[in-house]
């Protein structure tokens, strides 16, 4: 499907450039304070993650509670290409990460036009391949990368130290994105095939899994950086205005484009019913995991960008309960609307984080997570589709098609009659 440039995409672009410009000043003018400076930035960060699994959810049907964990691989990933540029001041992380990303893509890529080819093959036998491939191409960039960090370094030495520091920051925050995706794919192959339930339940031992691992990353894996359940300390505060509403843009753009294809609507499809996708000729397990991995993508950027807000990690902020502060976001948004997913993101972070801290006594500050579950129950209640159930601006609605114009004579311009019908002159 082609998308033009209309009156809605005009609406659209014009607003955003008015909503950064507002924010844009009064943060520069000191109007609002670095807390909710730090707020809104989070409510962006969490927009981005949850569309992503809105995408998954919403749009796809696929109960997934795997998103924290990817949200916290692109975290934790672009941290540390960050952190080894300021703190080390080398390329290291950014070399082999990169290379690693790109050589392990285009094995999946290639491996995927030949295993599509063989018939009968089960998940895991897909999986195993793909295992064995994937840790071949990223030992391979590994020792690709070794070489080519001293040159790197130098030539982002060469640049301004503030152009630098962006540059490395935007492949950081696009790396952790892509890392993310690219496991979720392997992750995927497996699980897909399962039912709803127990996809659900699949996803959020991973996103246990995950937590237990970075628990462990000075150890297991001698990343010594990131200090494993002491928390990573160090990290570049990065992430301002510009960056989350860059990203978020991004995102509901693409987000918006794919929806409107021919893909989206498959995607959309295999929710209401794979039985009938399945009739119509559309390839359930490829839609499955295109929804998957992009938004997961979108999970991993998120992560890179919130790694960069406060300039600390730590595991415990990745832990299976936050998992479910996406789901209950799109739920309170409304499933299948990126609107409602962004204005629920930021109202999520300003009342929970901002007003209810505020309003509530000294003292009772956790008593916000009391409150904060009550006002959900009771906006359930009154619009159990959540609070813009499906409701889009122009921009995002699906575009209707055109109604064809009656062929008219070119003489009389009277309307001509269809083939096979009487005019109404005798004969």
């Amino acid at each position: 499907m082609r998308l033009g440039f209309n009156r809605s995409t005009a609406v659209f672009m014009l607003g955003c450039a008015v909503v950064f410009a507002v924010f844009q000043f009064l943060f520069s003018a000191g109007i609002l304070n670095d807390f909710w400076y730090t707020l809104v930035r989070i409510g962006a960060v969490m927009a981005i993650v949850s569309i992503g699994l809105n995408l998954i959810y919403g749009f796809n049907g696929q109960f997934s509670l795997g998103q924290w964990g990817f949200y916290a691989i692109g975290a934790y990933a672009a941290a540390d290409i960050t952190y080894r540029w300021t703190q080390l001041h080398n390329t290291s992380g950014l070399m082999v990460l990169l290379l690693a990303v790109l050589f392990s893509g285009l094995a999946i890529l290639l491996l995927g036009k030949y295993l599509n080819q063989v018939r009968g093959l089960d998940a895991m036998s897909a999986f195993a391949i793909y295992l064995l491939f994937v840790v071949l191409a990223i030992l391979l960039g590994a020792s690709v990368a070794r070489p080519l960090i001293a040159p790197t370094t130098a030539l982002l030495n060469a640049l301004p130290e503030a152009v630098s520091g962006q540059v490395v920051f935007f492949l950081a925050v696009s790396l952790g994105g892509l890392i993310a995706a690219e496991v979720s794919f392997m992750f995927g192959l497996p699980i897909l095939t399962l039912g709803s339930d127990y996809f659900g339940i699949a996803t959020l031992g991973f996103t246990i899994i995950i937590k237990v691992l970075l628990d462990n990353t000075d150890t297991m894996f001698g990343l010594t950086e990131m200090k494993g359940a002491r928390g990573m300390v160090g990290i570049p505060k990065e992430t301002n205005w510009f960056w989350v509403f860059f990203f978020l843009f991004v995102v509901v753009v693409v987000t918006r484009n794919i929806l409107h294809s021919s893909t989206g609507r498959a995607i959309v499809s295999v929710r209401e019913d794979e039985t009938a996708a399945k009739a119509m000729g559309i390839d359930v397990a490829q839609m499955k995991t295109l929804t998957f991995v992009v938004g997961s993508l979108f999970a991993g950027l998120a992560g890179g960008l919130y790694a960069h807000t406060n300039g600390f990690l730590h595991p415990q902020n990745f832990n299976f309960i936050r998992s479910f502060d996406p789901m209950i976001i799109i739920v309170f948004g409304g499933l299948g609307s990126i609107t409602g997913t962004v204005i629920a993101s930021f109202a999520w972070a300003l009342v929970l984080e901002g007003v209810l801290r505020i309003v509530l006594p000294e003292g009772f500050e956790t008593w916000r997570f009391v409150v904060y579950p009550l006002l959900l129950l009771v906006m359930m209640l009154l619009r159990p589709k959540g609070l813009l159930g499906t409701y889009e601006i122009p921009f995002l609605r699906a575009a209707l098609p055109k109604r064809r114009k009656r062929e008219t004579n070119s003489t009389s311009g009277v309307a001509q009659a269809p083939v096979g019908t009487s005019t109404g002159e005798g004969g």
